[in-house]
């Protein structure tokens, strides 16, 4: 059954180390079972610099979400960033034979497939192939051709790459920890499944994740992936603007940041004072909550202007109705959403990823820090693309016709209807065997 299904996912950032291990409830609700989390001391900016560092942290994750769900843990959805990370569009054409009837899922399938045979740069390999808009017999604009009729059949495709070495250490630190990897996931891509909707997608949305070492953009139009971009920046490159410019300890710096910082200098009051414990022997060390707020406006509107360049560059900047979804750790920070307005000209709200959950043992998976987490758990149970789970459906359906010898015009409605609701419970352990099912 569905809700008897485990799925583990997990993040590995730059300033922690989460597991979160959940299942479907009764009523299709994301039900956490358990959740471990860790100091991140060996990846910088998403990339693995220290191997036995990194090991060290996942294990200690993972036990933590073991002993909370009593569930022995073995197989996990990991996540990816990076500055490494590429995104790209091609263009695929198939040719069909013209005798036959109508496209089919076989055929969708044979498209994608021969993208994954596109040349990219040298060490680099490719982690995703999200089909865009697709044209059949020179008709544009086609969102599922399953079904169409036509003898030539192309689409554009969002492919999106990264460094081999890259996702060799993640794997390594993966196993060393003796755990195997069902799946490699972008990370925006993940947090999009936690905090975003339908609506959302198909109106136009800017998502913003806000991590420790990057800042990934995911943006999404007719509920189509359309730009993918990871941006080396993030909350730690702020913390390391404020003990530079204020002269603290790097603790300190962070304690400035989440306890008194705001991203925005006019909200600040100038006769605010923060007195913090001087080094051994010396005085008190006194910072102003307005300067202290100006070096974090700063780097701020670096970022966003970096977020604004990766709109433009979407070609979707005038199309986004959603506006900007923020989330992460980041988005934490006072007066974020309203400086993203301020300079985009967007609307901009925070994403909590509660889009899916339900009652659940652990309130802190509510916090957007832990969006990404929550939506690898959830690439257990659905596709990146909702186009995918109903290829998925169709495929178990012409199996199960197979083996009883029936066509689905020969089945009443109400027996079709019955058998439907079995395969989607069919599929969704399908997918979980696939991804982290125990």
């Amino acid at each position: 059954m569905e809700n008897e299904k485990l799925i583990v996912g997990l993040d590995i950032g730059t300033t922690k180390i989460c597991a979160i291990i959940g299942r479907k409830n009764e009523y299709g609700k994301l039900e956490v079972l358990g959740m471990g989390k860790a100091v991140s001391d060996g990846v910088i900016r998403g990339i693995v610099t220290n191997i036995d560092k990194t090991v060290n942290a996942i294990i200690k994750a993972v036990n933590e979400a073991s002993e909370m769900s009593n569930v022995d843990i073995g197989e996990v959805i990991v996540g990816i960033a990076g500055q490494h990370i590429r995104s790209s569009i091609h263009h695929g054409v198939i040719i069909r034979n013209p005798k036959d009837e109508e496209i089919t899922v076989e055929d969708v399938r044979r498209l994608s497939n021969d993208m994954e045979n596109i040349v990219v740069p040298p060490g680099n390999s490719i982690i995703h192939v999200m089909p865009q808009d697709y044209t059949v017999d020179y008709e544009e604009g086609i969102r599922d051709p399953v079904g169409m009729s036509g003898a030539r059949m192309e689409a554009d495709f969002h492919i999106i790459t990264a460094q081999s070495a890259a996702i060799n250490n993640i794997d390594r630190c993966v196993k060393r920890a003796n755990l195997q990897s069902k799946a490699l996931i972008l990370e925006p891509l993940a947090s999009s499944l936690s905090v975003l909707s339908d609506m959302d997608k198909e109106a136009g949305v800017c998502l913003v994740d806000i991590g420790g070492g990057t800042t990934d953009v995911a943006i999404f139009y007719d509920n189509i992936i359309r730009h993918t971009a990871v941006i080396p920046f993030g909350g730690n490159i702020i913390t390391a603007d404020i003990k530079e410019g204020c002269m603290v300890m790097q603790h300190q710096a962070e304690l400035l940041k989440t306890k008194f910082g705001k991203a925005i200098a006019e909200e600040a009051n100038p006769n605010e004072i923060v007195s913090i414990p001087g080094l051994r022997n010396r005085p008190p060390k006194e910072i102003s909550v307005k300067n202290l707020a100006s070096i974090i406006q700063a780097r701020m509107e670096e970022i966003i202007e970096m977020v604004q360049s990766e709109i433009a560059t979407s070609g979707v900047y005038k199309k986004l109705a959603g506006g900007i979804v923020l989330t992460g750790g980041g988005s934490l920070l006072h007066g974020v959403g309203p400086l993203f307005e301020y300079i985009t000209g967007l609307d901009t709200r925070i994403g909590y990823p509660n889009e899916h959950l339900g009652k659940s043992k652990v309130d802190d998976v509510k916090s957007p820090m832990y969006a990404t987490t929550v939506g690898l758990v959830l690439a257990g149970f659905r596709g990146l693309d909702d186009r995918e789970d109903t290829y998925r459906l169709k495929e178990s359906l012409k199996i199960l016709e197979g083996k009883r010898g029936l066509r689905t015009d020969q089945i009443g409605s109400d027996i079709f209807g019955s058998i439907t609701k079995k395969l989607k419970r069919f599929i969704t352990d399908d997918i979980g065997d696939d991804s982290g099912h125990y």
